[in-house]
């Protein structure tokens, strides 16, 4: 299962990353360079410093029965959202040049929140063993909550660091037409916490009350 998981995940990463260089029509783009670079280093840390065990690996590679239907609309939703977010980046900074110039330290900037938000997705993902690629009860695994590690900070750490990344994402690329697929990304996230947090706090026995001592979904002092 650990080898059907890893074949998954990089012809997924390797269909975003063609996606990108088609639309830039060309492989001299620095920035289309730097992102994969980051991806690969990413790939890398998530199957050596912080791999996830066997068990959770199954799961995320085939997750069990029970995930709503609410959240197969939604993940099929952002799926495409994402094409279309990389084609935008492609076309805009890396064959037509629709945006201007940003000043170095913009880009700076995207790249530093690129690599956070993916590490902040990559230890939540490593702090809880339960951390299915579906919104699901896995009864089936004895799911219990997650409360230590970046969950006793907030409840849902992955998005976090989801949206930390999808806003450095029009800064790394100097572009600001993929700010439109990438607002229509955040707001997908933000529906699907709050499902799943609704979802939990109604079937996942203790989560109430963690909600009530980590009173923050995603942003600290926020929200």
């Amino acid at each position: 299962m650990k080898v059907k998981y890893l074949i998954k995940h990089f012809v997924g990463t390797f269909l975003f990353f063609t996606i990108l260089f088609i639309s830039a029509g060309r492989m001299d783009y620095w920035q289309g360079l730097i992102y994969v670079i980051i991806g690969l280093v990413m790939f890398f840390l998530n199957y050596t410093i912080l791999r996830i065990d066997t068990e959770l690996l199954n799961e995320r590679s085939s997750p069990g029965e029970g995930t709503k239907k609410w959240d197969k609309a939604i993940l099929g939703l952002s799926f495409l959202v994402t094409i279309s977010m990389y084609m935008i980046a492609g076309f805009d900074s890396g064959r037509y040049h629709w945006s201007p110039e940003f000043h170095w330290s913009i880009y700076l900037l995207g790249i530093i929140m690129t690599i956070a938000g993916q590490l902040i997705f990559l230890i939540a993902q490593k702090q809880n063993e339960f951390f299915s690629s579906t919104v699901r009860i896995q009864t089936n695994r004895e799911h219990d909550v997650c409360d230590t590690g970046l969950y006793r900070i907030v409840r849902h750490p992955a998005y976090l660091g989801s949206i930390i990344q999808l806003t450095g994402f029009p800064l790394l690329f100097g572009s600001n037409w993929s700010i439109i697929p990438i607002c229509i990304m955040i707001i997908l996230f933000i529906t699907r916490t709050s499902l799943e947090d609704k979802t939990l706090k109604n079937e996942l026995k203790g989560y109430l009350d963690y909600s009530d001592k980590t009173r923050y979904k995603i942003m600290p002092y926020v929200w």
